[in-house]
């Protein structure tokens, strides 16, 4: 007879869950998004922490939370603010994301501090509309800047045949790291340095020219890594996602191709909803098929309504609107009557837009009369 694992009772942001134990704080949340769309604001958000990748996780300090109950044995509040990604859940446990003010107020200051030698590169940076630094200060930063110093630079290099390393971009989020020690044979790359001076680099500008070294390109959460293939080709909101597959004896082959009209464009791994990689793919599927006769082409992918990349394209039955955007409209703007005809004539059109004028300007006189 089979037993079912105990269940540990966590209540986050107010909404009580049940999980398995040895699971985190951040994985907790997630469960929470899952069961309910609406709640996916609740998810601290994540610049190190990958879940497929083994040791990552604690080091961007994006995702710090604050436990106001340890447990239900213990009840004392823990002192400081603690990365979610890499604390596992108690018993009784009372965790505050986005009702503790202090919380958010700390999440500014990581976004400062992530941007203080990050470059102004979004207008020519292929990683604009996909790049998790961009959606993280967005929603938790602030306008304004104390740093007066000069930032970091590096000069750019190639890695390989593949892959462009622009160091300046990079935030050490050592995520590259972890997928190559854990998906290849050989890491040849690694952070180099310590302090201000650390970065990610090879060994006398070895190459990474394994199989599967283009996932490097997918775990990056900004365009520090770029596909070089890719590069300067196109905007991701004005390509076309499609899932797609083949018979590969190197990888599982489930990818998402990017079109621009007919042209495959870009070839990378499928992502889920947190934009991580679960299946990985080799060099051969990113890089060397590009056409659509190579692969079995499954549907369009399914893209979230608030992304940049669905840009109108998608039916109502793949792309869903956010209940929060209807919510808004109700609450902003006056309903359309929509029985009105549709009038296509062009003389009605004209002589309705001179009376709408004609009304406009005698309300302007009059209220020039009144003043």
């Amino acid at each position: 007879m089979e037993t079912k694992p105990d269940l540990l009772k966590i209540t986050f942001d107010g909404i009580e869950v049940e999980v398995e134990a040895g699971t985190t704080i951040m994985q907790a949340a997630r469960r929470i998004a899952e069961a309910d769309a609406s709640q996916g604001h609740l998810v601290p958000p994540a610049m190190c922490y990958y879940k497929p990748l083994e040791g990552s996780g604690g080091k961007c300090r994006a995702c710090l939370v604050k436990v106001a109950q340890g447990s239900a044995k213990d009840t004392r509040p823990m002192p400081k603010l603690v990365p979610s990604c890499i604390t596992m859940v108690q018993d009784g446990m009372v965790v505050e994301n986005v009702t503790n003010p202090a919380v958010l107020e700390e999440r500014k200051a990581i976004v400062e501090f992530l941007l203080l030698n990050h470059p102004l590169d979004c207008p020519i940076c292929d990683q604009a509309g996909e790049c998790h630094l961009q959606d993280f200060a967005y929603e938790h930063g602030s306008s304004n800047q104390r740093y007066e110093e000069e930032r970091r630079t590096f000069e750019k290099h190639d890695i390989g045949p593949y892959i462009q390393l622009h160091m300046t971009r990079c935030i050490l989020c050592y995520r590259c790291v972890y997928t190559a020690d854990q998906i290849t044979e050989k890491r040849v790359h690694g952070v180099l340095g310590r302090g201000d001076a650390a970065e990610i680099s090879t060994y006398i500008e070895k190459s990474i020219d394994n199989d599967f070294s283009g996932n490097v390109i997918d775990v990056c959460p900004v365009g520090a890594l770029t596909d070089k293939t890719y590069r300067f080709k196109n905007r991701v909101w004005f390509s076309k996602p499609v899932d797609a597959h083949r018979d590969c004896d190197k990888c599982s082959s489930h990818v998402t191709l990017w079109y621009r009209g007919e042209e495959v464009i870009r070839v990378t791994a499928r992502k889920n909803e947190w934009g991580e990689v679960e299946e990985w793919i080799c060099n051969t599927c990113r890089f060397e098929k590009k056409k659509t006769s190579d692969w079995i082409i499954e549907g369009p992918t399914k893209v979230l309504r608030s992304s940049v990349v669905s840009a109108n394209k998608y039916r109502a039955d793949t792309v869903k609107k956010p209940d929060f955007a209807l919510r808004l409209a109700n609450s902003q703007y006056k309903p359309i009557d929509d029985s009105r005809p549709f009038i296509t004539d062009e003389e009605t059109v004209r002589q309705l837009s001179i009376e709408n004028n004609r009304k406009a300007n005698e309300r302007s006189a009059f209220e020039n009369t009144e003043n």
